[in-house]
């Protein structure tokens, strides 16, 4: 073999081992999902022995209350911890976003919540929801309140409040780092043209640090979208189905009614609402930044 060739094929050399373990860890285990989602398929049963049933899993599920239920959940618990994550946690970046004593000890703390396992914060706050021993109920005995039944009556703003406590420190770190690497000659510009705090952050700030903030809400959407052990810790989906998300459901369909074959296919939906959320966030990053790049031109040639 030439030398000229042998480099030609070099790079592709390199990625093979990438490429084989891409497809062995990622595309096969993914196209068995799908496969298994045309299928009346059970525990007892290998794949192969399995009925073909075409798209009946797909139709049954699109009729299902219980399934359309459980994507309303889904969609009113990821959007709602999503968009009050992203408000704490990029406010919180903006206020400590500065030189102060001991800053650096409060950021290690505040980022403590995301390092506890997820069973380990639903325990928690279970407890801290208990209606005769939580801490919730003591405060309201305390100032003379009636107590309440978290998990039931408020179930899902119960999760949401914990999700928010334990994922907001990612938002926070993500948003603090992409501030700090802020063009200062931007900033230093924006005050000596007598810009004020709030004028910074609105026209300057906020603006560079939109594809960081697409990219970091996009994550967070997608871990929202499969949240389970949090959830099925505190409330187990209950009461009724008033917490029941799709990745809940999802496990239950497999483990308890043991339909894998439904189970693969409510997968599938699941995949493909975040694919289409993926590529349209992903879109829009690239038009604002395609407006951004339009205007950087357009001052320059201004110049």
């Amino acid at each position: 073999m030439s030398t000229a060739k042998l480099n030609r094929l070099s790079p592709y050399l390199f990625l093979a081992p990438a490429f084989l373990v891409m497809v062995l860890a990622l595309l096969y285990p993914l196209g068995y999902m799908i496969y298994g989602s045309f299928r009346d398929w059970n525990p007892s049963q290998a794949l192969g022995e399995s009925t073909f049933v075409g798209l009946k899993n797909y139709y049954t599920l699109w009729h299902d209350p219980n399934f359309r239920e459980s994507v309303v959940v889904t969609l009113k618990f990821a959007i709602s911890v999503v968009t009050i994550e992203m408000f704490i946690g990029v406010g919180l970046a903006l206020l400590l976003d500065r030189n102060l004593r001991g800053m650096s000890l409060l950021r290690t703390l505040f980022i403590l919540p995301m390092m506890i396992a997820p069973v380990v914060v639903g325990l928690i706050w279970k407890y801290m929801y208990h209606p005769t021993l939580g801490v919730f109920n003591d405060t309201l005995r305390a100032l003379g309140m009636e107590p309440v039944e978290w998990l039931s009556q408020h179930a899902l703003l119960s999760i949401i409040i914990a999700d928010i406590w334990q994922w907001t420190p990612f938002i926070f770190i993500l948003a603090l780092a992409a501030l700090q690497s802020l063009p200062r000659s931007a900033l230093e510009a924006a005050r000596i043209d007598g810009a004020t705090g709030w004028q910074q952050i609105i026209h300057i700030k906020l603006p560079l640090m939109m594809p960081v903030l697409i990219v970091t809400c996009l994550l967070r959407l997608i871990d929202a979208f499969k949240v389970l052990e949090v959830i099925l810790v505190m409330t187990a989906g209950g009461p009724g189905l008033t917490t029941e998300i799709m990745a809940l459901r999802i496990s239950r369909t497999a483990t308890e009614f043991r339909e894998l074959g439904v189970a693969a296919a409510m997968s599938n939906y699941l995949l493909m609402m975040l694919l289409l959320l993926t590529v349209l966030m992903l879109t829009y990053n690239r038009w604002i930044e395609y407006r951004a790049n339009k205007a950087q031109r357009a001052a320059e040639e201004a110049l």
